[in-house]
């Protein structure tokens, strides 16, 4: 606890950090900001008269083009696997495990998810893509490596 103000003590004695939780926050502010881009879009493609309101009618149709359907994929995107990273967080903050190896890595995970975003929805190039895909979901992998070691480590004392 001591020398990082953001440490709390908790009742059962161990130090949770609340630096992990700041890359949830980041994250969810990310996934935010995507969701406003989805109405923006589309708003704005149904006032070039590039598609009509009822190409969104039960869900998108076949028509919408791509510029306007990415936004919203990738929304969906940051509602996957994204939710396995907000578990381990949360796990590592409540169980005490947070430390400077996983606030790292959690602050890894949202900037590759970010790139991943910002790829996706401007030049889009697949390969660029699957690359930063690609190391954020190691970046999450290792946060659940870590998480289990603590758990189970600590499940035994």
């Amino acid at each position: 606890m001591r020398g990082n103000p953001n440490s709390v003590l908790a009742s059962g004695g161990e130090v949770r950090n609340l630096d992990i939780l700041y890359p949830i926050f980041a994250l969810g502010a990310w996934t935010f900001l995507v969701l406003l881009l989805i109405p923006f879009v589309r708003v704005r493609s149904v006032r070039r008269r590039e598609i009509s309101r009822n190409d969104f009618k039960f869900g998108e149709s076949s028509s919408v083009p791509p510029n306007v359907s990415i936004p919203n994929r990738n929304y969906m995107n940051l509602l996957e696997l994204p939710m396995l990273f907000y578990v381990v967080c949360v796990v590592m903050y409540a169980t005490g495990g947070a430390s400077r190896l996983g606030i790292f890595l959690a602050w890894a995970y949202v900037g590759l998810r970010v790139i991943h975003s910002l790829i996706h929805l401007t030049y889009n190039h697949v390969i660029h893509r699957l690359f930063a895909f690609t190391l954020s979901n190691v970046a999450l992998v290792w946060l659940w490596v870590i998480a289990g070691v603590l758990v189970t480590s600590s499940g035994q004392g």
